[in-house]
This record gives structure tokens, C-alpha cells and sequence, in this order.
């Protein structure tokens, strides 16, 4: 392991012993957020955990284009850049499990998850989260908690020998999951139940039993967290907020199992106030982003009006033009998750909490334009009557000097913002 992946292991142990600290975990695979929370632990001195879903990234390259060995060595670039040592980085695999063939039957289904799954240990990857609780072709949207179990054992199975082979770090795991599904309800939010605390007592006991049933008890000593709803989720314009009361019971069950901590998933845009109970409450692997890409958005959106007031005239079509052409072009990644009229979803498109233009910007036409942006921009002061008017979350940060009032440090400063939030709740 590495020294990070060491301090990791132990973030359980940390919490028995009274101390309320977590870690936020950056799901994202876009390079300037990279680059945001590389800079950002590079600054506070502190571990980054960074993760890439089986649908981000796989060995069949995902909707990214990349296997678990490119985005190590993306990641590993960025770093290299920004002077972030490697002895305090983290990779993960998130929701690994069938889930992208799904449409298979199961056996070919697992078959190709034990490939992915070698794949990220043998890249490096330290910690994984085996996720197999979706039913394949002819079996139920969910499945008995027994199959999930072995399914994930399975997995697990095929880590450690991959590990072995290559001498590659032994990993740490998280099980379970979570329900609504990740990165964002598709519908109005009216009330989110919390995981019982039975169902997450039963979580690790039938994990343990399979593990077991494979021989795979020091495996399951390195399993360390289980995902649960602690009752916090995001929509199209809704967010439910964290209440520890309705999650009192829940937590309690960590008194019952030694060596675990809870991991929330979409705790995205939760006021600061909310991420510090949850990581008080044993919540302390908190998944973000969607809030980040967001945030992202917001900077540059904000950039391109500062753009048109201080080079007016030069281009034929704006930022926020060129996405919205891009997205109706392409509107897989959005069409089904943003229910409305014509005038709803285009405020979606751009401004939708579930960021779904984030699947965008890599699109070949986003990128040139964001290019074309930053071009115009360049390394000029922009006047901070504009940062204010435009970019009016920054302002503060510019007049403190923590953030230049340039076009790029803008957009890093805009992400880091958010993360700043998760370094105070998460005591780092």
C-alpha cells in the first residue's frame, strides 16, 4: 500500500477511537477538476482520494475512452504538473460489478466485471467498491442480498489473485450500495429513506459469510466501509439535506460492527453544516461530482459573458450556444432525466444540480470552444467589478488573494471552493 492507501485503511480505527475525521472522495474524470483537487491536497497537505466509475472506466475504455491503466497514468500526469507526490494519492473503483453488461446474461456479465476488476487492481487502484446488487438479462432489477454477496466475494476473489500475480498493492474494499441510484435522482425528491439499520447489520454479515465461503477472510479484513443511504440526495432542482435524527439509529449500528464506517454516496451540494454532521456520525467517505463539474460550469459560463463585454464581437456563437447544440445533437446523456416542456429542459441542459452537461465537455466541438475561450481570455486581469457581477461566488477569494482574477485560476478556484467545503467537514 501506499502511505495514503495505509492512512485510508485506517480511517475506521480513527473513528472508533473518537476521532471525527473523513475524506471526500472526487468522482470525476474531468482534467481541470483533476488538477483542482491535486493543487488543493497539494496546498493543505493532504491525502486525495480519486475515483472513476465502471461506467466512466473500464477495460473496454468506458464512456471516457480510458482502461484503469490510462487513467492512472492521467491522473499520475496531472500530478506530475501541479507537484502533488504520489505517497498521498488514492485511486478507486467505484460501483465495480456488472453494471455496464448488464444486459448479458450474469455468468457472462460477472465474467467481464473479474476482467474490469483485475484491471483496476493491477492499475493500482487501492480501493475498491464492489457493487454487484443489479440483476443481469432475465433476473429481477434486485437481487437477494445472498447472490449480491457472492457476487461481490466473486469479485473480490479475482483482486486478490490479480494482486498476487503482478505484486501489485493489496486493496481495500467497500460493499453495498445505495438506493436512489448514483449521481442523482431522476425525479422530484420528496422524501428519501434511510437505510434501516438492520439491512446494514445484514450487509456485512452476508458479506463476511461469502468471503469466508471463498477462503477470503484476510480480504475481509481489509474491507473497512459499506454504502448506505444516510438520507441525502440531489435532483434536477431539489436537495435533501442531511438530518442526523433520521439518521441517529443507523449510525448507532457502527457500535455493533467493528472495523467499519459508513461511505454516502451524492452528497453533493449538502451545506457545510450537513457534511460535518455526517462525518461526525460515521458518514465519513463522502462521494462528490456532480458539484464539482458544476461548479466548473458556473466559472465558465461566467467567463464567457466576461469574455463578450471584454472582447465583444469575436465570436459567431457563445460557450453556452455551442453546448446547447452539442447536447441536442447528442441527447442520450440527458433526454431521460430531464422530464419538462422544451423551455424546462433547456434550463436543465445548463443549470440542472444533476450536471449532466459534464458528459459534454470532452465532446470534441466543447472542448475547442472552451479553447476558444480561455484563448480570448488569456492571462489578463479581469476587472473585479466583472468577477463580481458574473462570477460573484469567486469575489471574495479574489479580494482575500487566494484566487487570481484570471480566466484559469478562476475556473480552478471555482472548484476548489467546493472542495474547500469538504476539507473543513471532513477535519482536513
Amino acid at each position: 500500500m501506499t502511505n495514503a492507501t495505509e492512512r485510508f485503511a485506517a480511517i475506521a480505527r480513527r473513528y472508533a477511537a473518537g476521532e471525527a475525521t473523513g475524506i471526500c472522495s472526487v468522482c470525476s474524470a474531468h482534467p481541470l477538476v483533476i488538477e483542482a483537487a491535486l493543487r488543493h491536497g497539494a496546498e493543505r497537505g493532504s491525502d486525495v482520494l480519486i475515483e472513476a466509475t465502471c461506467n466512466q472506466v473500464n477495460q473496454d475504455g468506458g464512456y471516457t475512452g480510458m482502461n484503469p491503466a490510462d487513467f492512472r497514468g492521467f491522473v499520475e500526469r496531472i500530478a506530475a504538473e501541479v507537484g502533488f507526490p504520489l505517497d498521498r494519492l488514492v485511486l478507486g473503483g467505484d460501483h465495480l460489478g456488472p453494471n455496464p453488461w448488464k444486459a448479458l446474461s450474469a455468468e457472462a456479465a460477472m465474467r467481464k466485471a473479474e476482467t474490469m476488476i483485475e484491471a483496476f487492481t493491477e492499475a493500482g487502484f487501492t480501493k475498491l467498491h464492489l457493487d454487484t446488487s443489479m440483476g443481469c438479462a432475465g433476473e429481477p432489477a434486485a437481487l437477494p442480498d445472498a447472490v449480491v454477496a457472492e457476487r461481490a466475494a466473486r469479485l473480490a476473489k479475482a483482486a486478490e489473485a490479480a494482486a498476487a500475480r503482478g505484486g501489485s498493492a493489496l486493496p481495500v474494499y467497500v460493499v453495498g450500495t445505495e438506493v436512489p441510484v448514483p449521481g442523482g435522482a431522476l425525479e422530484a425528491l420528496d422524501h428519501i429513506e434511510v437505510t434501516r439499520p438492520e439491512a446494514a447489520r445484514r450487509t456485512i454479515e452476508v458479506h463476511r459469510d461469502a468471503f469466508a465461503a471463498l477462503g477470503l477472510e484476510a480480504a475481509f479484513g481489509r474491507a473497512i466501509a459499506a454504502v448506505v443511504q444516510p438520507g441525502v440526495e440531489f435532483g434536477n432542482a431539489e436537495i435533501v439535506v442531511f438530518d442526523p435524527a433520521e439518521a441517529a439509529a443507523l449510525s448507532a449500528t457502527l457500535r455493533d460492527m467493528p472495523g467499519f464506517v459508513f461511505e454516502a454516496h451524492s452528497t453533493d451540494y449538502q451545506p457545510a453544516a450537513a457534511l460535518k454532521a455526517l462525518v461526525a456520525d460515521g458518514f465519513v467517505i463522502l462521494k462528490v461530482g456532480p458539484w464539482l463539474t458544476f461548479a466548473l460550469r458556473e466559472a465558465l459560463y461566467g467567463l464567457s459573458d466576461i469574455a463578450d463585454l471584454l472582447d465583444p464581437g469575436v465570436p459567431s456563437e457563445t460557450l453556452p450556444e455551442t453546448m446547447e447544440r452539442v447536447m441536442l445533437a447528442s441527447p442520450g446523456h440527458w433526454q431521460k432525466y430531464y422530464p419538462g416542456s422544451d423551455a424546462e429542459q433547456r434550463i436543465e441542459r445548463h443549470y440542472s444540480f444533476s450536471d449532466r452537461i459534464r458528459y459534454y465537455w470532452p465532446e470534441p466541438e466543447a472542448s475547442a470552444a472552451v479553447e476558444r475561450l480561455l484563448a480570448r481570455l488569456g492571462e489578463r486581469e479581469i476587472p473585479r467589478p466583472l468577477v463580481s457581477r458574473h462570477l460573484g461566488q469567486l469575489y471574495p477569494m479574489v479580494e482575500d488573494g487566494s484566487v487570481e482574477p484570471t480566466a484559469r485560476a478562476l475556473l480552478l478556484g471555482s472548484v476548489r471552493r467546493v472542495l474547500d467545503i469538504y476539507a473543513e467537514a471532513t477535519g482536513r
